[in-house]
């Protein structure tokens, strides 16, 4: 078993293998909490979770951390002139973050620092690249310190640029620059600005520039090197860039992997505030099961785009309503039925997720395997439905997307659905009931019942199936 995975910074695919033995190191920038999260937050999120349960089920320990970066310019840009201050508004913020993941179903990260509170960290950093020569306080007495980016050889390796062909950096105000191109390791207080965005330094008070902070909180809890650095496609530069030349500046070996998830657009279209096309997080959970929308953003391949469209969440849903008729009928036909050994998850599976985290074709084999289970149940073939039950429920169970999961009924599942169930079943042992007395009429009148209820029964030799139509 080797698990290979597609590195930004190599381009290429390349075998997984830890530091340490047995165990993966994960560091996932989180969001900035400056707005409420929209689709493509949920899928970065979705993302990591899904490489982490896989990680997971091949037997590694797992450490993954998920940083909120609760300190940024815009975060106090839109709390200006507001009854809220930033630190609050941050924090509601972060609420909608962690409520939509809990939505979908992802798992909690090992640990989800705050960048406020890794202050100290961030200044260590920034001291040792002074101290290097690989950073300098600016001039102008501002308080600004800034990354000297023809200081180091390396700087663009990781998006494979030259220096002289990249953009001026614009995450500062460019008043204490020598070069354009350099970015803000520390940023001093600026008149205007709340006391409570700042912190005292060797430098002048002040707050940390956005790129220092994750190279602090991926040290503090993993380490200064560590296996997995991810985010998504639109970080690769300026931040992840800026990230690793200031982290491996500084002495640190940082990250052996680079992750990068592809991002989601509306109808061909990025997400934009301009375009209006915005689809928020709540909006959109608020549309589908959030099983559904699980399953539609994470059935595509990690790397890849994902488009939204009219229609997009009914084909996700019809693909789970699949799934979870077979797992139902299977289970009635299997109830007394002793299996031998259960299988877990089919080897193509296997081999699909290993192959740099190939949902698609992994979503393939789970879909045949459905197909199979049911052309056993038609057969009445009790061994060969129980070893495509326990396929499909071991596959449903790594990707999250268990349609049974008691999760779902909390967060915001349709909680009715057991007593539902429970009610169509005695309706079909009646109409059962019926046929054996042949009793045709009551037969027809619980068929037309439940066809007018939207539920759809099938008479197969091995009984009697419904489904929701």
């Amino acid at each position: 078993m080797t698990v290979r995975l597609y590195d930004s910074r190599a381009a290429d695919v390349v075998d997984l293998v830890p530091l340490v033995d047995g165990h993966v190191s994960m560091y996932v920038c989180g969001p900035t909490v400056q707005s409420s999260p929209h689709i493509g937050h949920l899928r970065s999120a979705l993302v990591y979770d899904i490489w982490r349960r896989w990680l997971t089920h091949r037997g590694y320990h797992v450490t993954l951390v998920r940083n909120v970066t609760d300190i940024d310019d815009k975060v106090l840009d839109l709390a200006a002139g507001t009854d809220e201050p930033w630190w609050a508004r941050a924090y509601r913020v972060e609420l909608e973050f962690s409520a939509g993941y809990a939505a979908l179903g992802i798992l909690p990260p090992t640990y989800e620092p705050r960048a406020t509170a890794s202050i100290p960290q961030m200044q260590d950093i920034i001291a040792r690249l002074i101290e290097r020569g690989h950073a300098y306080p600016a001039a102008d007495d501002s308080g600004d310190v800034y990354f000297d980016t023809g200081s180091w050889a390396s700087y663009g390796d990781l998006t494979r640029q030259r220096r002289e062909d990249m953009v001026e950096a614009a995450d500062a105000d460019p008043r204490g620059k020598r070069d354009a191109r350099d970015f803000a390791l520390w940023k001093g207080a600026k008149a205007g600005e709340p006391s409570t965005a700042s912190w005292d330094s060797p430098w002048g008070a002040g707050r940390p520039g956005w790129h220092i902070e994750c190279s602090a909180m991926s040290r503090r809890y993993l380490g200064p090197a560590f296996d997995i650095h991810g985010g998504g496609l639109d970080l690769r530069f300026p931040h992840h860039e800026n990230e690793l030349a200031q982290s491996t500046a500084a002495g640190d070996p940082f990250a052996t992997y680079w992750l990068h998830n592809g991002l989601v657009t509306v109808g061909g279209q990025k997400m934009s505030k301009s375009l209006g096309n915005s689809i928020f997080a709540a909006d959109f959970l608020g549309s589908a099961s959030p099983v559904v929308v699980r399953y539609f953003l994470g059935a595509a391949h990690y790397r890849s785009t994902i488009d939204h469209h009219e229609g997009s969440l009914g084909e996700a849903e019809a693909a789970l309503d699949r799934i979870a008729g077979f797992l139902g009928r299977a289970v009635s036909r299997l109830e007394g039925v002793s299996l031998a050994d259960a299988p877990g998850v089919p080897d193509a599976f296997a081999a699909a997720m290993d192959d740099d985290l190939s949902v698609p074709q992994a979503l393939a084999v789970l879909h045949e395997t459905v197909r199979a289970g049911n052309a056993a149940l038609d057969a009445d073939d009790a061994e060969a439905l129980g070893t495509a039950y326990h396929q499909v429920a071991a596959m449903v169970e790594v990707l999250g997307i268990d349609p049974r999961a008691s999760h779902w009924s909390g967060a915001g599942q349709d909680a009715s659905a057991a007593p539902l169930a429970a009610l169509v079943e005695r309706l079909v042992q009646e109409r059962s009931d019926a046929r054996a007395s042949r009793d045709f009429t009551t037969a027809d009148r619980v068929r037309d019942d439940l066809a007018a209820a939207g539920i759809t029964i099938e008479d197969t030799s091995s009984g009697t199936r419904w489904s929701i139509a």
